[in-house]
Order: C-alpha cells, then structure tokens, then sequence
C-alpha cells in the first residue's frame, strides 16, 4: 500500500524554512544583546576630604649624643681594674679603670736612680773645673785641661737637666695608671675587660654627654632633596606616642650609605624631656602648610594623552550609590611627600565617593556595587 500523497511535501517545507528561522532566531539573540545593560561591577572607593598640611616622614631613629669621647690610657699596660659599666653615670675625675703599677714603679725607681747618679756626677764635674781653674791661675796646668773641666762640668749639668726630664715623665705615668673621666656622662660602651693588656691610645670605655641630645634617622636619599632646611621637625617617642620634642636638622650626612642608599641626619633637640633618654627609639616628622587639595591614590586616576593634551579624571561614585559618572579633574603640582598617591587640587568636594581600583574598566552610567552601603 502505497503512503499518502501530501506526507512528503509537508517535509520537505520544514526542511526549506528550517535555515529561514535559524536567521530570524539568530537575529533576536543579537538585538537582547545589544540592548542588554551592562553588568553591576563591585568597586572599591574613597569618601574624599580637603586637606591643607603635607607630612614629611615619619622616619624611624634613636636619640644619640652630641658629644661622646672614646676614652683609653694614654701608656701601655695590663688592665687590672674596670670600676663601670655600660649604663653607669660617672662624674668628672672619677676612676673608670686602672692598670698595673709594677712596671711603671720600676721606672720611676730607676728615673730616680739616674737624678741621683747625675747630680753626684755634676757635684764632680764642679769641683775638678774649680781645681784646674785655681791650677792654670798659677800656670801649673795648660789651658786646654781647664777647657776640658769646663766642658765635662757643662756635660753633667746638662745630664741632670735630663734626668730631671726622665723622672717628671716617670711621675707623670704613675699618674697616668688610672684612667679617669674627663667630664660628667654616661658609659654608653665597654670596650676592655680586666687582664687585656692594651697599647696607649686604645680606647677603654666611651662616655657621652646626656645633656646635649639629637634625634639620629636614616632617610632616603630622593627624599633629601624635599626636606626644608629650616623646617622644624616633631620628634615622637615609640614607647609613649603622647611624649613629643621639637628638633632642627643639624646635620646631613654627604654622602649616601651605600648599601642602603640613605643619608644620615642628625636632628638637634630643643629642651627634651628626661624620657627621650640616650638609645630610645623615636619616630620624627614634619608637617608643612600646602594648598587646599585632595589626597588620593594614584590607581584612582584616569590619564589619558601626554603633554599639554593629557587628560586627567576620575569616577565619581552617584549619591545613591549605585552608578558612576567621570569627571575632569586638575592635579596640584607633584610633591615628594605624596609618594605613590596624587592631588587633585580642582573638580572634587568635600565628601564625595571616588572609586580607587579597577578604573579602566568603568564606562559612565555604569551600575556599581559598593561593599558598604552608603550612607
């Protein structure tokens, strides 16, 4: 039995109109994409606020001395006694330590000796030049033996006046056996222990003045250049933040350290208090008057273009919170103090949302998602 007739033209119609409503359908799905709204990005934002100070710092240091003197026995010798250490306050002549008198008296007792032996030698000397001038007065004796008993007679005067010298000196290092401080300080470092034998000259303690105290700190060498010569910087103690001190910059080291590129500066302190003591730890800093300008990270910045064509903006979070619309802003000019953030010295007022991350991926009108809500 043969099929019916109209079963195969109804199949091949779905067969011709199929490709017709795949167009027809492709078409649909690209027009809801067109007109699809772009999608809720969550953003990170700043409420921005006017500020009219800059901080220089703050940069980590310790309170040193002004002045502070290595001190060592001016001979050679065993150390026998240390009568301070590190942290001991000492007062001016007071004994930091001695050394071994054996040797030193052995050299006094033999300076001695000398005097003696010279002088009985001069006492000689005189009486042979007088007898050989009484003889040649009476021509027993030729001239030349009265110029030799003037010349031995000179000879051991002059030996005494030596002698003389070699005892002082002698007498001057039984003096120099105990090493005394030469003013009122603090032992700030022990370089000796008893029964090193040292050379003269080498240093024993160190003593420091705690009268006179600076602020020490390392700063980077391309923050130099911003630190104001005059400027008068706070100086913060780490243990107790609510104890400050006021200090200038004495001292700036010319040259860079250099492993770690930093310079050295020596800040002098203005009537510290007895807590900023020799060795704490200190932060400084200082705040300089600037124009009114909003601080804000430098990822929150849109800068388009180079030269005088270069356009700089930012997004503006809406007051609801939910949509985000650009905005030309003008920058203050570059400060050190800003490191990794900019000014905006025009185009934002106190109060308003900037989104500080994800930027280049915003379009205006955007729908944002802020992770608080606003308030």
């Amino acid at each position: 039995m043969r099929p019916p007739r109209s079963a195969a033209p109804s199949r091949a119609a779905l067969v011709l109109a199929a490709p017709t409503l795949a167009v027809l359908l492709g078409g649909c799905d690209r027009g809801e994409e067109a007109h699809a709204a772009p999608p809720v990005r969550p953003v990170l934002t700043q409420v921005v606020a006017p500020t009219e100070t800059a901080m220089f710092g703050p940069f980590a240091g310790t309170v040193e001395p002004r002045y502070q003197a290595q001190l060592g026995f001016q001979i050679p010798g065993r150390i026998v006694a240390r009568d301070v250490t590190v942290g001991d306050v000492v007062r001016k002549g007071q004994r930091l330590a001695a050394l071994d008198p054996a040797v030193t008296r052995f050299a006094l007792t033999q300076a001695e000796a000398s005097l003696a032996d010279a002088r009985a030698q001069a006492e000689n000397a005189a009486a042979a030049e007088a007898r050989i001038r009484r003889l040649t007065a009476g021509n027993a004796v030729s001239q030349a033996a009265l110029d030799q008993a003037v010349a031995n007679r000179d000879t051991a005067q002059a030996r005494v006046a030596q002698m003389q010298a070699g005892l002082q000196k002698a007498r001057d290092q039984v003096g120099y056996l105990e090493l005394k401080a030469e003013f009122d300080g603090v032992v700030t470092q022990r370089l000796a222990e008893i029964g090193q034998v040292v050379s003269a000259g080498q240093g024993v303690v160190t003593v420091a003045r705690p009268d006179v105290r600076e602020a020490v700190v390392d700063i980077p060498e391309e923050r130099v250049g911003a630190m104001p010569a005059d400027g008068e910087f706070t100086v913060t103690l780490q243990s107790a933040p609510d104890l400050t001190a006021r200090g200038r910059v004495r001292e700036t080291a010319p040259l860079a350290e250099a492993g770690t590129r930093t310079r050295r500066i020596r800040i002098g302190l203005v009537d510290p208090g007895q807590a900023f003591r020799l060795g704490a730890t200190i932060q400084v800093a200082l705040t300089q008057p600037v124009p009114r300008r909003f601080l804000l990270p430098a990822s929150s910045l849109l800068d388009e273009g180079r030269g005088e064509e270069a356009t700089r903006a930012v997004w503006v979070v809406a007051p609801d919170g939910k949509a985000v619309a650009r905005r030309a802003v003008t920058l203050a000019p570059p400060r050190d103090t800003d490191a990794g953030r900019v000014a905006v010295a025009d185009g934002l007022r106190d109060g308003e949302r900037v989104v500080v991350a994800g930027v280049h991926s915003l379009r205006e009108g955007q729908a944002v998602r802020l992770p608080d809500p606003v308030e």
